[in-house]
């Protein structure tokens, strides 16, 4: 049966970004109704390139060349709220303008959510409040011009019956999502440690997902190494993907940190810091630590990022990063660095 949304009349806006670009409204603003595809979906598989894009950023806050070469951009985060109505974190910059700016770069924009554990355990947990999110989340996604959902809940917990639950949740986000052409990703803790928040994650979800991000970083401190995303920590994360959690290799991720983190002391509270200014600070683009002000930072350069895709080129079928707006700008850009990467493999 046909579904229609009715969209109220948008008007074109003016973005300014670090080229003073205009963004271009895309195709469907203005209409009045969307027709749900009567043609099956088609699973994307090809290598996906993505960047995670906060609400928080300004578009000023990041270098749009960036965007150039990426498949996907994700723009987070919409949270849940108990009585399953949606809102966005804190946005510098309207919806539509960042829509525009990515679209206009030829990449398909995805709207992420995440928030309180509480809340999603009580609406996936209830038939009626499931669906009336699924609803919920599916009409922004229309609304708004999205391509796609990317479930960012850190973490469903098996020891509370989140794994039983978000696995139907996302098999039935995921029917719904694809009726419509959008896509479903999610996501996922590195996985590294045995555990209900690994455990978190059932076969059901994965089958759901047409890609998952794996966060392979934040590891500080996993067999005494300091440094937060080392090689050997994105190997042990798509060995425990692939292989514990049956994650197909066409669906896996690999998530790069577009940032430095470290402690003052061994029993001080972690510091993060952008690669951006990491370097503006004196960093090596090429290191992979740098002291500043009283703290050592640990960080991906350029020949960690460029091995690193080689691995998820090999052993995956994506590069994911967080985030855009911590990232170098022209030369100095991680992101240009993998993507320039990927072109010779």
């Amino acid at each position: 049966m046909k579904r229609f949304l009715i969209l109220s009349l948008a008007a074109i806006s003016v973005l300014v970004s670090c080229k003073k670009e205009i963004a271009q409204v895309p195709e469907g603003y203005g209409a009045k109704e969307f027709v749900k595809p009567t043609t099956p979906f088609e699973p994307d598989k090809s290598f996906k390139k993505v960047a995670y894009f906060p609400a928080y950023r300004s578009i000023k806050d990041i270098d749009t060349t960036s965007l150039d070469g990426l498949t996907h951009v994700i723009f987070s985060f919409l949270k849940p709220k108990i009585d399953g109505t949606l809102v966005l974190d804190a946005s510098k910059e309207n919806v539509k303008n960042v829509v525009s700016l990515v679209k206009r770069h030829g990449c398909k924009i995805v709207i992420a959510l995440n928030g309180d554990n509480k809340i999603y355990t009580t609406l996936i947990s209830n038939v009626q409040t499931r669906k009336l999110l699924i609803d919920n989340i599916v009409s922004y996604a229309l609304e708004n011009q999205f391509d796609g959902v990317d479930m960012d809940w850190e973490y469903p917990n098996a020891s509370k019956g989140n794994d039983v639950t978000f696995g139907i949740f996302m098999k039935e986000l995921s029917v719904e999502l694809h009726s419509w052409h959008r896509t479903l990703s999610m996501a996922v803790t590195a996985g590294v440690y045995a555990g209900a928040i690994r455990d978190g994650i059932n076969q059901e979800a994965i089958d759901a997902c047409d890609f998952v991000n794996l966060m392979a970083y934040d590891g500080a401190g996993y067999k005494s190494n300091p440094d937060h995303s080392p090689y050997s920590l994105a190997e042990e994360v798509l060995d425990v993907w692939l292989t514990q959690k049956n994650l197909p290799k066409e669906k896996a991720v690999l998530g790069l940190p577009t940032y430095g983190k470290g402690k003052e002391t061994p029993t001080s509270a972690e510091k993060s810091m952008p690669f951006k200014d990491l370097l503006n600070g004196g960093a090596d683009m090429d290191g992979s630590s740098f002291a500043m002000g009283g703290t050592t930072y640990y960080y991906n350069g350029k020949t960690l990022i460029e091995n690193k895709t080689i691995l998820a080129k090999t052993r995956a079928n994506g590069i994911m990063f967080w985030e855009l707006g911590q990232d170098g700008h022209g030369d100095k850009s991680l992101i240009k660095v993998a993507l320039a990467k990927f072109k010779t493999l």
